[in-house]
């Protein structure tokens, strides 16, 4: 087998597959060119190659998300790393196993005026579980035992129970084109083993007090589909003491569980706070995008909160928080659920539950009386989405509206919410639907995002699986949801950023089918063609324009009539 001639290149490509990462997202350069002829060269290791780091980066995260392993970045020197920032920092606080791979210039050029050269060394800060830095000194007769060392701290740092990214950063020499037969003498992995979630005396004591408490409330955040957690909090959920609160993005779907937080919550009075607050807050998963749950639950403090996983043990969210439990959040619940505790006969899941049947009973009415804006756009998305799909939404407005409706079961649902910022979300989508080809994935994306990262096209590996839904209101819709930025002057030019882009001519110059409608029915006509993928077609997008005027005030009739 080939391989580059920098012993050190072919020892760090050794050292991630050792460690289960077989995908890399290359972005050209010419400081990172060993790295490029390893990957490249090796059988076992899948390359891609995206000239934008920043999408680079977003695509990886994808590629990560759907294959549940390690994926690789790599780039050249200088500015090219900072490109890589947006996407680490998502991955950061998404628990994400980027594994980035800089190339340096040697170290005593840095801040010599030499081209391409930046400080490189820790340059991602805190926003990564482990950073090293390599140099190729052939001559050090440790410097594969360091590789080795450092490697396996850095893996098992980043694909651990606490997942994220890490960062190798590795000055190379010239020549830097030059090629040899591998050896193999590479060294070996070191691996860590992590044994079974057992509860200790005083932790056992703790929950089952918990538990004997009259109002359980179970608040899932961003999660992957896991359906070993699904059956547990299913059998959770037959106690009518514990109410099961969810996401889209939660992943986790059943009808005993209430899945529109916002939806539900916009309903309950002042009168009835009490009979809604739980006593006992299990929190478990990522981000939650509802920030009037959050508002709730700050303003109407549980006797107890608990939250569940490895990640980010002590954030304290809702400023309430009593106890953390570092493990995965199957197994915490599995062996609750096998404690001897009283259980409690109050009806509070129910008492949620049932609201939550009013509110569904009272969706067609109210939706079928408003008037065409993103609301009912949104509702019409969901009535003809296919069955085992996976929807990618765009953050800002996109996402909330998502969250008034109900998911659908065989639908898996994502987010860049780690960071929740509008860069990426279309790189990600298409990350993602590279490693899973065999299903359909749509993008929800408002105009924004999209146009923010329209590079995200300028890729090989789009299947013919995509379907993009872009909403187009001229502007960032949020800022007309949220509250504030209406009452400035500085409102529409600076907040709103009000536009008349349209997205025909960047879908001509990436060859992605294109398609533009103004109205509820020309949506809906469309909507079955769009959706079919047929022989020697490629991926589509439908822009949708909107009255981004009258967005908001729909919304807000929405929220009034569904009270």
């Amino acid at each position: 087998m080939i391989t580059s001639s920098k012993t050190i290149v072919e020892q760090i490509v050794a050292q991630c597959l050792h460690h289960g990462m077989t995908h890399v997202v290359c972005s050209p350069g010419s400081r990172n060119a060993p790295f490029m002829i390893a990957f490249d060269e090796h059988p076992e290791i899948t390359c891609y190659v995206i000239h934008d780091e920043r999408s680079a980066a977003f695509f990886a995260l994808g590629l990560s998300q759907q294959l549940g392993a390690p994926v690789g970045i790599v780039c050249t020197s200088g500015s090219a790393p900072l490109n890589y920032y947006p996407a680490i920092a998502e991955a950061y606080y998404q628990c994400v196993p980027l594994v980035v791979i800089t190339a340096d210039r040697p170290e005593e050029w840095v801040d010599q005026g030499d081209g391409q050269t930046i400080v490189q060394r820790d340059v991602f800060g805190k926003h990564v579980r482990y950073a090293c830095s390599f140099t190729d000194n052939e001559q050090n007769p440790d410097a594969r035992w360091f590789v080795q060392r450092e490697t396996a701290i850095a893996f098992n740092c980043g694909n651990g129970g606490w997942k994220g990214p890490i960062h190798f950063n590795v000055a190379l020499r010239e020549p830097l084109y030059s090629r040899k037969e591998a050896t193999g003498d590479v060294g070996a992995a070191i691996y860590s083993s992590q044994g079974e979630f057992h509860l200790s005396k005083s932790d056992r004591k703790v929950c089952e007090q918990g538990m004997s408490l009259p109002k359980k409330l179970v608040l899932c955040g961003q999660l992957n589909p896991n359906p070993k957690l699904l059956e547990v909090l299913k059998l959770l959920a037959e106690d009518q003491s514990v109410l099961i609160l969810v996401e889209n993005t939660s992943n986790v779907y059943h009808q005993r569980f209430v899945h529109c937080v916002d939806r539900l919550l916009n309903v309950i009075t002042e009168e009835e706070i009490e009979d809604f607050k739980p006593d006992l807050l299990i929190s478990l998963g990522g981000a939650i995008v509802s920030k009037r749950i959050k508002s709730f639950l700050r303003k109407n403090k549980p006797q107890m909160h608990w939250k569940i996983g490895n990640e980010f043990p002590f954030m304290d969210t809702f400023q309430c928080l009593t106890h953390t439990f570092q493990t995965d959040a199957a197994s915490f619940f599995s062996v609750l659920m096998s404690l001897s505790y009283s259980k409690h006969t109050a009806n509070y899941g129910s008492k949620w539950k049932q609201r939550d049947f009013q509110l569904l009973d009272r969706m067609p009415a109210v939706i079928g009386d408003l008037p065409y804006a993103d609301l009912s756009v949104f509702h019409l998305f969901r009535e003809y989405l296919p069955d085992n799909s996976v929807v990618h939404m765009a953050n800002s407005s996109v996402v909330r509206y998502c969250q008034l409706f109900d998911p659908i079961a065989s639908v898996d649902y994502y987010c860049n919410r780690g960071t929740s910022g509008i860069d990426g979300s279309t790189s990600t989508a298409l990350g993602a639907a590279c490693a899973d080809p065999n299903r359909l994935h749509v993008i929800v994306t408002g105009d924004i995002s999209f146009f923010y990262d329209s590079n995200a096209l300028w890729n090989r590996y789009i299947g013919p699986n995509v379907r993009i839904i872009l909403i187009n209101n001229q502007g960032g819709g949020i800022f007309r949801i949220i509250p504030g930025p209406s009452s400035t002057p500085q409102w529409e030019t600076y907040f709103e950023a009000h536009h008349e882009h349209q997205a025909e001519n960047i879908c001509r110059t990436f060859n992605v089918g294109y398609s533009s409608v103004d109205s509820l029915e020309s949506f809906s006509d469309q909507m079955l063609d769009f959706y079919t993928v047929k022989p020697g077609e490629g991926a589509k997008l439908i822009e949708i324009h909107t009255p981004g005027s009258e967005n908001a005030k729909i919304l807000d009739e929405f929220f009034v009539k569904m009270r």
